[in-house]
């Protein structure tokens, strides 16, 4: 698997080998958290709303800080929970083994014509059998083993094939899952078959080389629910948050749902590539703005008296003054406090993408925007000593 370790209160420099059990769409490196929480002079709970494959979290542990975070999204939440509450490494490879030995072939399932041809084509069918079959027994939302399992399988599920003998699939993008009828026809077009792959054997190879690496002594908390939410689900971090870390949606740049219609289907949806559009936050500047006024408002009661908040932020079609604007009213609206930019910003552009190569699609023009902020109860206004 070629990665690089760096491990945080270990002695050394080397990276832990939890942060890539998942290639995740839109990911902020854990270098990025690691700067933010050197660059904080507080130490209390680090939060990341939209915590994602929780890098925040995970960095957070590694540099012995307590941290939390939340997704609405299932993927997200499987991910980010099984680096952030792990099993040991033996209670894994007990229980890949004792799936192993149950292995038995499903009854097959019900599906459209156009999801029959892409799994046909996506997997060996005795890659899917073995596949399914995990998919139908891991109880990822309630056992921490078989979710850090699910986890290594999410990583596991689509890739690039043809360079890694780790992946489950035919040639696909290792971050987003692309849809039924392009993937057969693209596979087809290039005279591409399914590998077949022996699953239980490769995630017995991937415990082996993630847990080279010793999880952090702490553990953190991560739920699945909306961001707006956020209060109501964790109760017992008000007033305790000093440092938020994170990266909402970007506008008008991805369907998340669509882009991980694959992994949710392990995960126990029913197999649908096209998703209905619930509502236009991501898509409409107004909504998207009121969307994360009110995730702010879910988050502000878990806010210390002063706090940091770092996001991270981009769009196709906002500038990054309008940008900037945007975010210090909407934090300021939601949380009735001060809030102080502590710098001008930093914008990067989004590099070409592995998903638009698969595809052949031109290199995206979205850029990302950084931004930190201060925030602090007005009886903290004299403060001049945050960094």
């Amino acid at each position: 698997m070629g990665e690089g370790i760096r491990v945080k209160g270990h002695g050394s420099s080397m990276r832990h080998r939890f942060h890539s059990i998942c290639p995740y769409f839109a990911m902020f490196p854990e270098t990025f958290v690691e700067k933010h929480l050197a660059a904080s002079r507080f130490n209390g709970v680090v939060f990341d709303p939209f915590c994602g494959r929780g890098t925040t979290v995970f960095e957070a542990l590694l540099n012995g800080r307590e941290a939390a975070g939340c997704d609405i999204h299932p993927v997200a939440v499987c991910i980010t929970g099984a680096k952030c509450n792990p099993p040991g490494r033996d209670e894994v490879l007990a229980r890949i083994n004792e799936l192993e030995a149950s292995l038995s072939v499903l009854p097959s399932p019900l599906l459209s014509d156009e999801m029959a041809e892409f799994f046909a084509a996506c997997f060996h069918a005795d890659t899917y059998e073995e596949v399914r079959f995990l998919r139908a027994n891991l109880d990822w939302r309630n056992d921490r083993t078989d979710r850090f399992i699910a986890a290594l399988c999410l990583g596991a599920l689509h890739g690039e094939s043809h360079r890694s003998s780790n992946y489950f699939s035919n040639r696909m993008p290792r971050t987003i899952s692309t849809k039924p009828a392009y993937s057969v026809r693209w596979w087809n077009e290039h005279g591409y078959v399914a590998p077949r792959r022996f699953v239980f054997a490769i995630l017995r190879n991937m415990v082996d080389f993630r847990f080279r690496t010793t999880p952090p002594a702490s553990r953190g908390d991560v739920v699945e629910t909306d961001a707006r939410k956020a209060n109501a689900a964790f109760p017992y971090l008000g007033g305790k948050v000093t440092d938020i870390i994170t990266s909402p949606p970007y506008i008008d740049t991805t369907n998340y749902r669509e882009d991980q219609w694959l992994r949710l289907w392990f995960l126990g949806e029913e197999p649908k590539s096209i998703q209905v559009r619930d509502d236009g936050r991501h898509y409409n500047s107004k909504l998207y703005w009121n969307f994360l006024k009110e995730a702010w408002e879910g988050v502000a009661p878990l806010l210390a008296p002063q706090a940091r908040i770092v996001v991270r932020i981009g769009g196709r079609k906002l500038s990054k003054e309008e940008m900037f604007a945007r975010l210090l009213a909407s934090l300021e609206e939601a949380t009735g406090r001060i809030v102080k930019p502590a710098d001008d910003g930093m914008t990067t552009p989004v590099k070409r993408t592995q998903a638009n190569s698969f595809r052949g699609a031109k290199a995206s023009p979205t850029v990302e925007h950084d931004f930190c902020f201060l925030v602090i109860n007005s009886e903290h206004r004299s403060v001049h000593t945050i960094k």
